[in-house]
C-alpha cells in the first residue's frame, strides 16, 4: 500500500515518520521505548522499529538495548539540528502549544482546529499560516494570551486562540461549533514526563456526539 507524504511537510514519506521523528527531536534529553513511540503515534512497534532504524542510518537518532528493550533519543549531528527546525515549525504545535497551556489554570481541554489540523489529517492544501486553539474551559484570559505569545514565538506563526465554556462545547448550536466539529479537530499531545511517558488524567474529553478523541 502506497504511503502519502504528510501535507505539513511532503518532503518526508509519511505522517508517521513525521511523527516519530518530532517526539524524539523535540524531546532531546528523554529516551523512547518503542512500545512508547509506536503507543504515542498510534503505529505498530514493527513500523516505529524501521522509521527509528532510518533516522540511525541518517544520524538524527540514536538507539541502544537495555536488557530486552530499545530506547532511542535524538543524536547531535550535522542533519539534526536543521531537521529539529524544520519538524517544530511543521509538526510541533501539537507539544508546542500543550507545554505552554500546561500552567493555565481551569483548561478542561484544548485543541487545534482550522487549516493545520485539516493539513496534519491530510487533507490537501496550502502551507497554514497560523495556528488555530479552542480551549474549553473558564481560564484567566490574560493567562491564556501569554501563553499563546510564548507559543507564537517558538513556533514562528501567529497562535490564534478561541475559548469557549464547557457547556458550549456540549451544548452548542451555533455555526462556530458546527465548524469545528465536523472537521479534523487534533486534541493537543499532553507534555511528557522525564520518562517519556505523557502524564496520567490529561486525555481530552471527548468530542460532542462522538467517541473519545485519542491523543
Amino acid at each position: 500500500m502506497q504511503v502519502e507524504s504528510p501535507p505539513l511537510l511532503p518532503l518526508l514519506r509519511s505522517r508517521i515518520q513525521a511523527d516519530i521523528l518530532t517526539v524524539i527531536l523535540l524531546n532531546p534529553e528523554q529516551e523512547w521505548t518503542l512500545t512508547d513511540l509506536a503507543s504515542r503515534v498510534g503505529t505498530s512497534v514493527a513500523t516505529a522499529h524501521r522509521e527509528v532504524s532510518r533516522a540511525e542510518q541518517a544520524g538524527v537518532v540514536s538507539s541502544r538495548k537495555l536488557g530486552n528493550v530499545r530506547l532511542a533519543t535524538a543524536a547531535p549531528g550535522p542533519l539534526t539540528e536543521p531537521l529539529t527546525e524544520l519538524l517544530l515549525r511543521a509538526f510541533g504545535p501539537r507539544q508546542v502549544v500543550a507545554e505552554e497551556l500546561a500552567n493555565v489554570g481551569a483548561v478542561d481541554a484544548a485543541y487545534l482546529f482550522g487549516s493545520w489540523a485539516a493539513r496534519y489529517s491530510g487533507q490537501p492544501g496550502r502551507a497554514p499560516v497560523d495556528i488555530d486553539v479552542l480551549v474549553v474551559g473558564t481560564p484567566d484570559r490574560d493567562d491564556l494570551d501569554d501563553a499563546a505569545q510564548r507559543a507564537s514565538r517558538r513556533l514562528a506563526r501567529e497562535v490564534n486562540v478561541t475559548l469557549r465554556s464547557a457547556r458550549w462545547w456540549q451544548h452548542g448550536t451555533d455555526a462556530f461549533h458546527t465548524e469545528v466539529t465536523t472537521r479534523p479537530l487534533i486534541p493537543l499531545t499532553a507534555p511528557t514526563t522525564s520518562t517519556g511517558r505523557a502524564a496520567d488524567g490529561d486525555q481530552a474529553p471527548s468530542r460532542p456526539g462522538s467517541g473519545r478523541v485519542g491523543s
